[in-house]
């Protein structure tokens, strides 16, 4: 209803403008009493009393009376008061009545035995840096909240009856009178004989005790996908806990935690590898076998190679999730310096560097400290 077509909230209660707090509510709790959807079933009342509750809601409210008195309707909106503000997550009208004058009018129990969804459960596998990447199936045992065996969820002894409770006849549910401020009405409650569920277990399942679930171990295969990083959950839907009163099992995440590899470190979907090389292989070239998943690989090393060059070998990375491709190995060269030289290498390396005019004979950077001599000194 837009706020052109809204009656004026002082008509809507049958009151004058200069009403006090009390003679409104005094006129809202009339009207409400009147047009009471549970008491009131002509075509109509439930709008009326909408309409009656939005008007209330202005009119009781100092400051909203005040906008409304005025700016008219303008002033709150084309919502109005909103007659139940504060009450969107109720049920109904009676909901929103035993929320105002604390009735139960009408209140609806959720059912103790309505099935319900069992717990999602998590473990961990460890898998080796290759089943990561190549993909894997790996046998686990998990320990689960799971439907009895014995008696399969009934919770009495096999070939025992129930009996249907006495104090709600099987319904569940017990409905008490209430006297509350708009006159008599019904409160449904669940039964306390039977916690809501409408029977009695007069042999409980020796298994279980009579709660219809037992723990027990559980050995499942686990498909690992070619590809997967560490971290990475894999859900198995209906693998966890099992249901209460007939529900659906809850769902079982394991988590993956992928074992470093002694060579190879991951980056995405490329396997990173340090290559150490000689300092003649890396000056003069050479051809070397470079280690990967799958066995060696055969790379050139061009002449002049410097530490820290990378080199890129397609299709030996990871898979990608889901597809065919795969992504590189990323070859980063770590020249080794020699660390200990007998007097032929040395002296070898001695004419060399004296060759080079990189250093004198014997040591010291004098040939290199004459080479920049005018950086280092300004001349």
């Amino acid at each position: 209803m837009t706020t052109s077509n809204k009656r004026d909230y002082y008509d809507v209660l049958g009151i004058p403008r200069d009403s006090s707090e009390e003679e409104i509510k005094k006129a809202f709790r009339k009207l409400a009493l009147e047009f009471h959807p549970d008491r009131n079933r002509s075509d109509g009342a439930e709008a009326r009393f909408k309409e009656v509750n939005e008007a209330y809601q202005v009119l009781s409210d100092s400051r909203k009376r005040a906008d409304y008195d005025r700016f008219g309707h303008s002033a709150v909106g084309a919502n109005g008061g909103r007659g139940f503000e504060g009450f969107e997550n109720f049920g109904g009208f009676g909901d929103i009545f035993d929320a105002f004058f604390g009735g139960g009018v009408g209140s609806q129990q959720a059912s103790a035995n309505a099935a319900r969804r069992g717990n999602d459960i998590q473990t961990r596998v460890a898998v080796s840096f290759e089943e990561a990447v190549f993909g894997a199936e790996k046998n686990i045992e998990i320990t689960r909240v799971d439907v009895c065996s014995r008696c399969r969820g009934s919770r009495s002894e096999p070939e025992s009856d129930t009996v249907t409770c006495n104090n709600c006849n099987g319904s569940g549910q017990v409905r008490r009178s209430h006297q509350g401020f708009f006159g008599q009405f019904v409160q449904v409650t669940p039964c306390s004989v039977c916690h809501g569920e409408g029977f009695t277990i007069t042999n409980p399942c020796s298994r279980c005790a009579g709660a219809g679930r037992e723990r027990r171990a559980r050995k499942l295969a686990v498909k690992i996908p070619a590809g997967i990083d560490d971290g990475v959950q894999i859900k198995l839907s209906r693998e966890g806990e099992a249901g209460l009163n007939g529900g659906i099992p809850g769902d079982l995440y394991v988590a993956l935690n992928v074992r470093a590899h002694e060579v190879f470190r991951r980056s995405g979907t490329d396997i990173l590898l340090s290559l150490p090389v000689s300092v003649s292989q890396a000056t003069l070239g050479a051809r070397v076998d470079v280690p990967t998943l799958e066995g060696t690989e055969e790379l050139f090393i061009p002449p002049g190679t410097q530490p820290g060059d990378t080199f890129s070998l397609k299709n030996k990375g990871v898979p990608h999730l889901g597809s065919n491709q795969r992504g590189s190995q990323i070859v980063t060269v770590d020249v080794k310096i020699p660390t200990s030289l007998d007097r032929d290498q040395r002296q070898l390396f001695a004419a060399l560097s004296e060759s080079m005019g990189e250093t004198d004979v014997g040591g010291g950077n004098k040939g290199i400290f004459d080479k920049f001599k005018d950086v280092f000194t300004g001349e």
